[in-house]
């Protein structure tokens, strides 16, 4: 290798995509292969009855993680069809996985998808999500509040537009505060 030639080291994606990090996050918890990551973001799947993944966008996003280094292959399951390769996450595909199952949305819209895959993948994991509804707390308030301030100030539609996204985001706060567990409460 030339001297002047930096060093390929594995990064993550460009950008990654949602399927990808769900892809990431139920292989990082355990090995699996396309078929079984694609049954559950199917329809009747554990968590494609919050957000469904088409089984062509698990494979293509096996393929990207794969590139990346965040997943490697572990081994082969056979089937009634062709071998199945079962993946596993690498070392950083696991710090990958964390980070993103533990960061806040940026905004009230991923709730609906985002922030509900992240909390069902934290559940089916067995850890607190305390943490993360708290820090999600803290993005969300300061929207709400600049939603509230311009809405005072706006006419026609965009008031009602406002009106709407103020009412969207006091309910994502509303959520937020049903699901914080208890003993994670301020007091």
């Amino acid at each position: 290798m030339d001297a002047e030639e930096p060093e390929q080291a594995t990064a993550l994606p460009p950008v990654m995509s949602l399927p990808e990090w769900v892809v990431l996050a139920i292989i990082g918890q355990q090995p699996a292969h396309g078929f079984a990551v694609a049954q559950r973001t199917a329809p009747r799947g554990d968590l494609g009855r919050i957000w469904q993944i088409p089984k062509a966008v698990v494979y293509r996003a096996i393929g990207r993680l794969l590139d990346a280094g965040l997943i490697v292959p572990e081994g082969t399951e056979p089937g009634l069809g062709p071998q199945r390769t079962v993946y596993t996450v690498s070392a950083e595909g696991r710090a990958a996985a964390d980070r993103w199952l533990h960061a806040p949305v940026e905004h009230v819209r991923q709730i609906r998808s985002e922030l509900l895959l992240k909390l069902a993948l934290l559940d089916r994991a067995g850890q607190n999500p305390a943490d993360l509804l708290a820090v999600q707390r803290t993005v969300l308030e300061p929207i709400a509040q600049a939603i509230e301030a311009r809405r005072a100030v706006s006419t026609g539609f965009d008031a009602t537009l406002l009106a709407w996204r103020r009412a969207t985001a006091v309910a994502a706060l509303d959520f937020l505060d049903a699901v914080t567990p208890a003993e994670s409460r301020p007091l």
